[in-house]
């Protein structure tokens, strides 16, 4: 069985980066077709995609957020990384990681973490 967990702080101050951890248990990040992604869920918003990163390392943004995102991870550790850059309250969220089988969905998941809730406030 596969387990996410995400890690990071729940409180970021606008124009400071974010970052999150994704901790994967049960699977190693660098085996298999799987997209390693990183999806949010604004208040009264649908999930957005944000990007992802797969088992060769390779990666991939959604363009809407404007080259603010990256994705990087940590074999060693089984850890994948997202780090989002100038963020203003709009980005205020409640931030997942999750395996999927596609690249860009937020319904084709194998595995969601249980999600974590960012703040953007000065």
């Amino acid at each position: 069985q596969v387990q996410l967990q995400e890690s990071g702080p729940g409180l970021v101050k606008p124009s400071q980066t974010l970052s999150l951890t994704c901790t994967v248990s049960g699977g190693s990040i660098t085996f298999g077709a799987y997209y390693w992604s990183w999806i949010r869920q604004p208040p009264g918003k649908e999930l957005e995609w944000m990007g992802a990163i797969t088992y060769s390392g390779s990666t991939y943004y959604n363009p809407s957020l404007k080259g603010r995102t990256s994705i990087s991870r940590d074999t060693s550790k089984n850890q994948f990384t997202l780090q989002l850059s100038s963020v203003t309250p709009e980005d205020t969220a409640v931030y997942y990681c999750a395996r999927a089988l596609t690249l860009g969905t937020t319904t084709e998941i194998h595995y969601w973490g249980q999600g974590t809730q960012v703040t953007v406030s000065s």
